[in-house]
This record gives C-alpha cells, sequence and structure tokens, in this order.
C-alpha cells in the first residue's frame, strides 16, 4: 500500500519550491513562449496528480488537517498554472 502522507510531503515539498521559482521564471524577460507553455503543463499536471491525491485521501479517511493540506496544495499548483497562463497569454498577445 503507498504511503500516502509521505507521498503528499514530497508534493508539499515540490509546492513549495516551484512556488518560489515559478514568479522568477515568469519574470525574466528571456523566457520563451515554448519555456512558458512546458512549465504550464508540468504544473497542470501537478496539480492533477495533487488532486488524485485528495481524493484519495479523502476515500482512506485521512484526518481532515491531511486533506486540507491536500487541498492547499492542490490550489498552489493551481494557481501557478494560472500565473503560467496567463504570461503565455500575454506573451501570445504582444504583452
Amino acid at each position: 500500500m503507498a504511503d500516502w502522507i509521505e507521498i503528499l510531503r514530497k508534493q508539499t515539498e515540490t509546492g513549495e519550491k516551484m512556488a518560489r521559482e515559478v514568479p522568477v521564471i515568469l519574470e525574466n524577460p528571456h523566457v520563451t513562449e515554448a519555456q512558458v507553455r512546458a512549465l504550464f503543463d508540468e504544473l497542470d499536471r501537478q496539480a492533477e496528480f495533487v488532486e488524485s491525491l485528495r481524493e484519495t485521501l479523502e476515500k482512506f479517511d485521512h484526518d481532515f488537517s491531511v486533506i486540507e493540506a491536500a487541498e492547499k496544495l492542490e490550489e498552489r499548483f493551481g494557481d501557478l498554472a494560472a500565473a503560467a497562463a496567463e504570461k503565455l497569454k500575454a506573451m501570445r498577445s504582444g504583452g
């Protein structure tokens, strides 16, 4: 059986790292549209994975605090993906 808490812990570490790195990447004047698209795709995959993880934690009746942590992480990846999408939109419109 998978150690869902350990998976959540590792994903949380990744989320914290991405929360620091993504804004720097998006503000880089030399970042390319392809790089932003790849970043968006990865963040979107992460958000989907954490959503599945949250659903699994709920299914196995983990404590509310654990599920809440997964929800916050899911939201973090979603917000980062949205920021990348906005940057991509701006790049495509010439802004």
